[in-house]
């Protein structure tokens, strides 16, 4: 049934981007179960560029597409950035109007690193997009891998499908000077580095803006692919603005040797809906 539904939005997502003559171009619409996927080109949209960093903290306007997270812990809502990320948007609202996520479990869990989840298989290796390939990465340096962040999980560049984590480290002080160091290093022998240690945070894009919401925060700076010198990291399309409390919960939970939780972490549904 699961698969079926999932065809279902992969059908109607064709028929959007297909377009008609006398619909409308720059909103066109997946229609759900529950509501709606708006969505244009499927292309960033420059608007993003015009918000400051951090603007992934600021709560939804009124009527804003939300996702409510339903979990076994308690509800979980985020926001979305289509403008910065249109294909992540567009793949996670698609799927969630789908059902896929429904019964899911958060498959892995690192306390102070944060929680995975979106894999029917439920091992980590399993999922795929609503287009059944892998889809590009979207990184914009305006979107943070800060506590709360939603980002794509992927095992490698530009190899997103289903599966998707919430970063969650508490707040501390940051050993930038660390960072500056490695940086040096990388910029003595950069191919060289690259190919013996992949990429390190590019020091010359790092701001005080950048630093202070890592610090206010908490996070994974070196998961920010707009500041890798090897333009690698995870995409982050959406912001947890309710319910980190229930985060925080679900990261204390027992786990086994491999990160999956002893008792089973649910998502009991993944609601579209609009914000109030």
């Amino acid at each position: 049934m699961k698969k079926f539904s999932i065809l279902c939005a992969a059908a109607l997502v064709a028929l959007t981007l297909a377009g008609c003559a006398s619909g409308p171009t720059a909103a066109e619409q997946v229609i759900g179960t529950e509501g709606t996927v708006a969505m244009a080109d499927l292309k960033a949209s420059s608007a993003a560029d015009k918000e400051p960093i951090g603007y992934q903290l600021e709560a939804p306007e009124k009527g804003e597409e939300i996702c409510v997270l339903s979990t076994n812990y308690g509800e979980i809502k985020l926001r979305f950035f289509p403008d910065a990320a249109p294909k992540a948007v567009y793949n996670f609202k698609a799927l969630a109007l789908s059902g896929y996520y429904d019964g899911l479990t958060f498959h892995r869990v690192i306390d102070n690193f944060m929680i995975q989840g979106g894999d029917p298989d439920g091992t980590g290796a399993g999922g795929e997009s609503i287009w059944g390939e892998d889809f590009a990465d979207e990184f914009h340096e305006n979107l943070l891998n800060i506590t709360g962040s939603v980002s794509c999980a992927n095992r490698g560049a530009n190899t997103n499908g289903s599966q998707f984590f919430i970063n969650a480290v508490e707040p501390t002080a940051i050993n930038w000077d660390q960072y500056a160091e490695i940086y040096s290093i990388y910029e003595t022998a950069p191919e060289q580095f690259t190919s013996m240690y992949g990429g390190t945070l590019n020091m010359d894009l790092v701001t005080d803006a950048y630093k202070s919401l890592y610090e206010e925060n908490g996070g994974n700076p070196h998961l920010d692919g707009a500041y890798s010198t090897a333009g690698t990291g995870h995409t982050v399309f959406a912001q947890v603005f309710e319910g980190l409390d229930v985060v925080r919960e679900i990261m204390q939970v027992e786990t086994d040797d491999n990160d999956m939780p002893v008792e089973p972490v649910t998502i009991l549904s993944a609601q579209i809906v609009p914000y109030e």
